[in-house]
């Protein structure tokens, strides 16, 4: 009898953990970077316009790509305000690699809003002043998702540094991070070299795990990755990556023992251990300008890619050791379970949702894989082709959303055989991931975050 108490309330306990975690969505792409809130019912449709499935909708100032996290009762995201009260940006399907002409002087900005209403809780300034680097057309100088444990909240804005605030506002620590330039890569007679003269800001995020803050830096020249006290801003270890640019997110993938920090890259993808920096592996193979972030799935780490001449998607177990570099004429070793070598994604993190993968490029060709395979369900394109894809695809319970550059949004339903439920609008352009809380989709455009769901229990 005992011990069957003693089973019903551990039982309780996880259901009252799970019933508390789950609104909230602490990091980019939510708990584990997976893009899931599959215990969330979310609506299908909506009308912006006629305020059809709204809760609210508040103005955001200034710029940025940076997508919201929610904790508990309380939303968090970043944004740059230019002193001239306008920042352009050119979105869509181009080739255009210049930088923009958005080099006065900014403001760096953490806001806090409600979730419930959207009413702005507090902002705080953590830099102002004058660009230390360009950004791209696209982008934004406030790329960077912020990271919370429910104590802390931690911004990146590359260049301008790193910072913590509590809950409330109130700045714990700051930590200087130098100068990061992220250059493309260009292509003269086929000979790969850094464009040297251009500049397209940063965007790797932080992810927040056991106390400690990890950031991904592949820059220019010195690229690094570090790792932080979350208490103190301490640099607990750093260990530097000979790698281009890149404008991935990191993610903690493996279990027990063989938890580990992956990294998306060009010439070095791969796992550090969590407590030293330790390259534990490493891969080749990548295109050039990597972004998405890494994915696990039953003891698979899946990479994928997209710029230049490779789109690769590779699927690499989670006890790799050393170099596990293909080979020219491989698509398969020892550690990598399967690979393509064309389709993978540009701009979006791929989703799984039960056991299929999602990959959608930025014309908006989704692909439906076999994770433990790569063998292709489906191979079809989201709306008309002329609207550009950035937003990685989220999903709640039954509904996969994926968001395009111009405000569209397309629900498809999840399985191996294509159909999409419904396409709506958020009236605005839509470059950053939304977040899923408590059935509530939020959407953070140019100009405002919207709050979408059904009518308030």
């Amino acid at each position: 009898m005992k011990l069957l108490l003693c089973l019903l309330g551990i039982h309780v306990c996880v259901v009252a953990f799970n019933a508390a975690a789950q609104g909230h969505w602490p990091s980019f792409r939510g708990p584990g970077a997976t893009g899931l809130a599959t215990n969330s019912v979310t609506v299908a449709d909506w009308d912006v316009e006629r305020g059809r499935n709204l809760r609210w909708k508040t103005p955001i100032p200034g710029l940025g790509h940076s997508s919201p996290v929610v904790w508990g009762d309380r939303i968090f995201l970043t944004t740059a305000v230019s002193a001239s009260g306008g920042a352009p940006l050119k979105v869509g399907l181009y080739g255009d690699p210049e930088s923009a002409d958005d080099n006065g002087p900014q403001q760096w900005k953490v806001l806090c809003l409600d979730k419930h209403t959207g009413r702005m809780l507090w902002q705080q300034t953590a830099a102002e002043g004058v660009p230390r680097v360009r950004r791209h057309q696209k982008a934004t100088h406030a790329n960077c998702t912020i990271a919370t444990d429910g104590t802390n909240v931690v911004a990146c804005f590359g260049s301008e540094g790193l910072y913590c605030y509590d809950l409330d506002g109130r700045l714990r620590w700051k930590k200087p991070l130098g100068v990061l330039r992220s250059t493309p890569m260009v292509y003269n007679d086929q000979v790969e070299t850094n464009a040297w003269s251009l500049e397209w800001g940063f965007a790797s995020s932080p992810v927040v795990h056991a106390g400690t803050v990890f950031l991904q830096c592949d820059i220019l020249t010195n690229g690094f990755i570090a790792a932080f006290d979350l208490n103190t801003g301490r640099e607990r270890w750093r260990t530097r990556r000979d790698d281009t640019a890149t404008w991935s997110t990191p993610n903690i993938c493996g279990s027990g023992t063989q938890r580990q920090l992956v990294v998306n890259g060009w010439n070095h993808m791969g796992g550090y251990d969590l407590q030293t920096g330790r390259e534990i592996w490493r891969m080749a193979g990548g295109g050039d300008c990597p972004v998405p972030t890494p994915q696990e799935w039953n003891g698979l780490v899946l990479l994928a890619s997209s710029h230049g001449p490779r789109s690769p998607i590779y699927a690499v177990r989670s006890d790799a050791r050393g170099d596990v570099s293909l080979g020219n004429s491989e698509s398969t070793n020892s550690a990598v379970a399967w690979s393509l070598k064309k389709g993978g994604p540009y701009m979006q993190t791929p989703l799984i949702y039960g056991d299929l993968l999602y990959s959608c490029r930025d014309d908006g060709i989704l692909s439906c894989l076999d994770p433990a395979t790569g063998r292709q369900h489906y191979k079809e394109r989201l709306g008309t082709g002329g609207e550009g894809f950035t937003a990685s695809p989220v999903a709640s319970r039954d509904k996969l959303y994926f968001t395009g550059e111009q405000g569209t949004v397309l629900v498809v339903r999840p399985g191996p055989v294509f159909q999409i439920v419904a396409t709506n609008h958020l009236g605005a352009v839509c470059m950053a991931t939304p977040a899923i809380s408590e059935g509530v989709l939020y959407f953070r455009t140019q100009g405002h975050l919207l709050a979408i769901g059904g009518a308030t229990r």
